[in-house]
């Protein structure tokens, strides 16, 4: 995986289908067209979903998303539209993810897959439907490969459970991703701060965020998981919010990709460096809005000065007030006008 931060994973799902019927192109282009995109705007990695309906969702399942905007009725259904592509076209999808310099994985939700895509992903996808599959968990992480697992829809005992099944087969570089599993994910239900509590109870695996609440005009969501710590952050990803389709009414299009990765940058920014110290840029105003004492009147050679001679004001080019203590008593070694800025040659 890349180093970046955060690693942002373009989730491409199966909403390239939906683009392939409006454009009039077959699916593995539109997959392409969607990697193009992604790796126009600095996306890391670009994920797609390895399943086959009869394998993942007996027949009689039924939807658990927004049925005003996928009308789908079963979840076998929805998964049949979707499942054409085998190991021949992923690999396809996994060379040129690379040749665009972007990393490449496919969420298995089988075994078959699972085998097919070891030596394609640059790390495993689990989704948080799978978080009680310990038994799949366990098989995916004995490939040796790094893990990032979705822990949607849980309690922290599961994913205590699953993360520690993860280990046990010998998975160590491991990634959790807070998670809602709700489509879409309204934003009073997003929870970031459950980015915090992951982060205290495990604070040996890194954590991040994957997001189905629907894009803001700002991409505020993934800020604020930006700001509260995700390393990693994952959403889907569309060319066309519009289309019908269980995914694209809360994908982000490639504006609202470009606009997150503006917010990740300009926050870098603004948080800087943990290190207090006296930056470049304030070292003409430290000196110039800080004070100095200053003579409250004229003064001889030779007079005393006493503390109502003194007054602090700017600026701090002079002796500071801190050494107010040993300037009261010395003598002026000239003749001082009223207003004169105390140096440490005049007393």
């Amino acid at each position: 995986m890349k180093t970046t931060r955060p690693y942002l994973i373009a989730e491409m799902g199966v909403n390239f289908y939906d683009t392939a019927k409006v454009l009039r192109i077959s699916p593995i282009e539109a997959a392409k067209l969607y990697i193009d995109k992604a790796s126009e705007i600095g996306v890391d990695c670009a994920k797609f979903q390895s399943y086959k309906a009869r394998t993942i969702v007996s027949k009689n399942s039924p939807a658990y998303w927004d049925t005003d905007k996928e009308p789908t009725k079963t979840q076998y259904e929805l998964f049949l539209k979707h499942d054409h592509f085998g190991e021949a076209e992923y690999r396809e999808l996994c060379d040129y993810t690379h040749g665009k310099g972007m990393d490449y994985t496919s969420t298995p939700f089988d075994y078959a897959s699972v085998d097919y895509l070891e030596d394609m992903v640059d790390f495993y996808k689990i989704s948080s439907s799978d978080l009680s599959n310990l038994p799949f968990i366990s098989y995916i992480g004995s490939k040796g490969k790094p893990v990032v697992i979705s822990v949607g829809a849980s309690y922290l005992s599961e994913v205590d459970e699953a993360i520690r099944t993860l280990k046990n087969s010998g998975c160590r570089d491991i990634t959790i991703l807070h998670c809602v599993l709700s489509y879409p994910t309204m934003p009073q239900n997003a929870n970031l701060r459950i980015i915090e509590t992951l982060k205290r109870d495990f604070p040996d695996i890194k954590i991040g965020f994957s997001d189905h609440v629907a894009p803001d005009d700002t991409m505020m969501t993934l800020a604020a998981a930006y700001l509260l710590g995700a390393e990693v952050i994952e959403k889907h990803f569309t060319l066309d919010k519009t289309l019908p389709g269980n995914d694209h009414y809360h994908s982000g299009d490639p504006e609202d990709f470009k606009k997150a990765i503006a917010n990740f940058h300009w926050i870098d920014t603004v948080l800087g460096s943990p290190e207090k110290t006296v930056l470049d840029c304030e070292l003409i105003p430290r000196s110039e809005a800080r004070r100095s004492l200053v003579l409250t009147r004229d003064m001889k050679a030779g007079e005393i000065i006493k503390r109502e001679d003194l007054m602090p004001k700017r600026p701090g080019t002079g002796i500071s007030p801190m050494y107010t203590e040993i300037v009261v008593g010395r003598p002026v070694r000239m003749d001082l006008e009223e207003d004169s800025i105390l140096t440490w040659d005049m007393v």
